[in-house]
């Protein structure tokens, strides 16, 4: 072995070393002080010592070089002495900030994070969360949700579905347990069938049965407060949606599909400010319009959309059949895993709801692919201010590190990339920078999204804001 192999394993090994000494300090304060990790956006939390690794590569995207893991894990253990109370801060952009990383780390902690120092919260404290209906979403909700519980100021009280046969809450058990897209869950679940009960990692989830959205009372399972999720589709206006509040212990509703009527669509980080504590139903909008409108916003605040045209390349859903057999929708009957299927979709017109300077403006057309999850939105735009390819990609990458919805925008080159590559994205979209087209005006973006999990998170982000437990961040 030569001696340059032996010094890249020597310094492979020091990493190896370094990531297991921090992951327990990442646990212990989102579990204790409620403070979540992250590294250029990217969680750190359960991250295996690989990950862990990786995460610190991922930051030569920001600051030029890798991110020396040694000093993360003086900044961690530092975070760790401080008392700190809920908040989610980045080690990334906070070693930005640091004039000099060998310099005193914990005065500059002290400042930096002063807002939070010693105000810790008392144990116990979170806000019930229900989800009502248990399919795809429900079970990605669940999942997040799952993982983050003691560290979010929310807890999974319950789920509500209809009884589909005696052995119902095995079955849905097993389809949390194991996903054909995403994979097995990470932990143990145990299911008491007597009790009608999940516990998954630690979390008890009450399993109730229930034909209608009316005739639950939660508070019988000691829910109080809690927040609706509902994830079926079949309310989406505020008389429909508000049959929930009719439920003793139910306060707030959330619907995960496009709302209608007077019902306020939320795409967070782009008009979340409209959540008030007033406010008893809402809409997280549609994966599309969640995909698309924070890239939207981006583009028109700096050049100014006249107008434009959004296609999406959608994976086939649930609401298609598997062979061709009769169905209320033009095309949907036909076999979602043979043909590509021209649709229609409001995402287009929905954007408004988020974003109303855009109102008018854009027309939306969707073809549905045999592929099961990770989706494409065309966006082609006519600007008010010429650009080119250089200043435009420049800015989307910009936006994705810097701005504001950082958390909703991610910007990629790879020549390599698939829609499978997209799997377990938690951005609501991802600019494909090697895909973008400009001539003058006219402009073509391509923005993947992972139309299940990108979203799912999304709509976890807009519950929190409903809760009143949205932590601030840093820097």
């Amino acid at each position: 072995m030569t001696d340059a192999t032996t010094a890249r394993l020597d310094e492979w090994a020091k990493k190896q070393t370094a990531a297991e000494d921090l992951i327990p300090l990442v646990g212990r304060l989102y579990r204790e002080n409620d403070v979540l990790l992250t590294l250029f956006g990217r969680s750190l939390l359960n991250k295996s010592v690989t990950g862990m690794i990786k995460a610190h590569r991922y930051a030569r995207h920001f600051l030029g070089e890798e991110l020396d893991i040694a000093i993360t894990h003086k900044i961690v253990t530092a975070l760790a002495e401080l008392d700190l109370g809920p908040a989610r801060i980045d080690l990334g952009r906070l070693v930005e900030k640091m004039d000099d990383p060998a310099g005193s780390i914990e005065e500059f902690l002290a400042t930096e994070l002063a807002e939070v120092v010693g105000s810790q919260v008392d144990e116990g404290e979170s806000r019930d969360v229900v989800l009502y209906g248990f399919g795809r979403i429900g079970r990605l909700l669940a999942r997040i949700l799952i993982d983050r519980a003691g560290g979010t100021g929310m807890r999974l009280r319950a789920i509500v579905v209809r009884k589909g046969g005696e052995n119902d809450i095995v079955k849905r058990a097993s389809l949390l347990r194991r996903d054909s897209v995403h994979g097995k869950f990470d932990g143990t679940i145990v299911v008491d069938e007597e009790a009608n009960t999940i516990q998954a990692n630690g979390t008890l989830i009450q399993v109730i049965y229930s034909d209608d959205p009316s005739q639950v009372d939660y508070t019988a399972y000691g829910i109080t407060d809690a927040i609706i999720v509902d994830n079926t589709g079949k309310w989406r206006d505020e008389e429909g949606l508000s049959k929930h509040l009719a439920c003793p212990g139910a306060s707030k509703v959330l619907l995960t599909a496009p709302g209608k009527g007077e019902v306020k669509n939320i795409v967070y980080g782009v008009n979340d400010a409209a959540i008030l504590d007033t406010d008893t139903v809402m809409s997280a909008a549609s994966c599309t319009t969640n995909a698309i409108t924070p890239v939207l916003k981006a583009i028109h605040d700096r050049f100014g959309v006249r107008n434009g045209h959004v296609e999406t390349v959608h994976s086939f859903t649930n609401d298609q059949n598997l062979i061709d057999n009769f169905h209320k929708g033009s095309r949907r009957g036909r076999a979602a895993g043979l043909n590509m299927v021209l649709t229609e979709t409001g995402a287009a017109k929905a954007v408004a709801k988020a974003l109303p300077e855009l109102k008018g403006k854009l027309s939306g057309n969707a073809i549905r692919v045999p592929t099961p999850n990770v989706s494409m939105a065309i966006l082609n735009l006519n600007l008010e201010t010429a650009t080119d390819v250089e200043e435009l990609n420049a800015f989307l990458r910009e936006t994705s590190m810097h701005s504001s919805l950082r958390n909703q925008v991610d910007y990629v080159t790879s020549p390599e990339l698939v829609s499978s590559d997209l799997v377990g994205s938690k951005r609501a979209g991802v600019v494909d920078g090697l895909a973008t087209i400009v001539d003058e005006d006219r402009v073509v973006v391509y923005v993947w999204y992972d139309n299940e999990f990108g979203y799912s998170c999304q709509v976890v982000r807009c519950v929190a804001k409903m809760a009143g437990v949205d932590v601030p961040a840093f820097p």
